[in-house]
């Protein structure tokens, strides 16, 4: 009896384990299917990461920094004042620009009331000229007159000298007096050159007036839509010159996930065909994308030096396609999302 007991316990025994064994197998084989038929029916990498739209903030102008409103990854709002470049120079030279330009306005009044003089001075040079012209048609009229009188012995030849000399110092008064207007014509023309160069000078002093003003504006620096700030490059008192990178905005409202597919996948892969993203730093979280656009390049086209496979130096390697995946519900995970992240992507064939 005691036998029998003892061998049915060690047969229990040795079942126990089995069945263990043979539970764990049968999880591992049905682990096994599912990885199988996944891999068979989706595409995926883990060659991805989150993408988001980041601006660099440019000086425009040269000078110290006088004040800054922001720091290291703040979040800030389309139209906030960032920081305030130091415009005192810039100050003094718009002034010195203005007094210039009002300089200007005098010269062109100076040369408007010449042109006006000028034009008072044709006036009279042209009336003069008319009256002069009527003395000499009296004079050559009184010429022939007496002219034939002398022929007939009536007047005396005196009297013919005086009105041959009438003659010729009117002719030469209407020569004198025509030469006048002549050169108060081109006076005239002189004066109005000196009122339109006056004027665009004027017009220039104006538009660097207002060029100076853009330059003032760009003094105070503001963020150019809402997002976060990326680590900040500069301090106050420190001196920056024209096109020095100030800041990194972050678009919040621009998120998206490049995957970059092996060349072999993309076959798969179809325009609006709806994705599984996995987050690494949130692994129980899953999110859905759509695919928007394919690459028409592989990655390594975009490279600084890209390969060329004539230099004889060939190597064949599988090439990635940047894929380019819109997430569905963004507003949802916009907290948890940042730019960099690594995901994986698996797209349903």
């Amino acid at each position: 009896m005691d036998t029998e007991s003892k061998k049915q316990r060690t047969s229990g025994k040795k079942i126990i384990p089995r069945i263990i064994i043979g539970v764990v197998v049968l999880f591992a084989l049905i682990f096994l299917a599912k990885e199988v038929w996944y891999a068979f029916h989706h595409e995926e990498t883990d060659n991805a990461q989150v993408e988001m739209r980041m601006v660099p903030i440019l000086s425009r102008v040269s000078g110290f920094v006088d004040k800054l409103y922001v720091d290291d990854y703040a979040d800030i709002t389309k139209g906030q004042l960032l920081m305030v470049v130091d415009s005192t120079e810039l100050d003094l030279q718009l002034q010195e620009m203005q007094a210039d330009f009002n300089q200007s306005l005098s010269d062109i009044e100076n040369a408007k009331a010449s042109l006006t003089n000028s034009e008072a001075s044709l006036t009279y040079s042209k009336g003069n000229l008319e009256v002069i012209r009527l003395r000499q048609t009296k004079a050559a009229n009184d010429l022939r007159r007496d002219k034939s009188l002398f022929d007939g012995n009536a007047i005396t030849r005196r009297q013919m000298d005086d009105t041959q000399s009438n003659f010729e110092i009117g002719a030469k008064q209407l020569e004198a007096s025509q030469l006048d207007v002549r050169v108060a014509e081109t006076r005239m023309e002189v004066l109005r050159s000196l009122v339109s160069k006056a004027q665009s000078q004027a017009e220039i002093k104006k538009a660097r007036i207002d060029q100076q003003k853009l330059k003032l504006s760009y003094c105070r620096i503001y963020a150019i839509f809402d997002g976060k700030l990326g680590k900040r490059n500069i301090d106050v008192g420190q001196f920056i010159q024209s096109g020095t990178p100030l800041f990194t905005i972050v678009n919040s409202q621009s998120r998206w996930v490049v995957a970059n597919f092996k060349e072999s996948q993309v076959k798969n892969i179809h325009l609006g065909e709806i994705v599984t993203i996995k987050i690494d730093g949130y692994p129980k979280i899953h999110v859905e994308g759509k695919v928007v656009s394919v690459s028409e390049a592989t990655g390594a086209k975009f490279s600084l030096l890209p390969p060329d496979n004539a230099t004889g130096n060939f190597i064949k390697v599988t090439q990635r396609i940047p894929v380019r995946i819109e997430i569905i519900d963004m507003e949802k995970y916009k907290d948890i999302l940042r730019a960099g992240m690594s995901v994986t992507v698996s797209v349903p064939i």
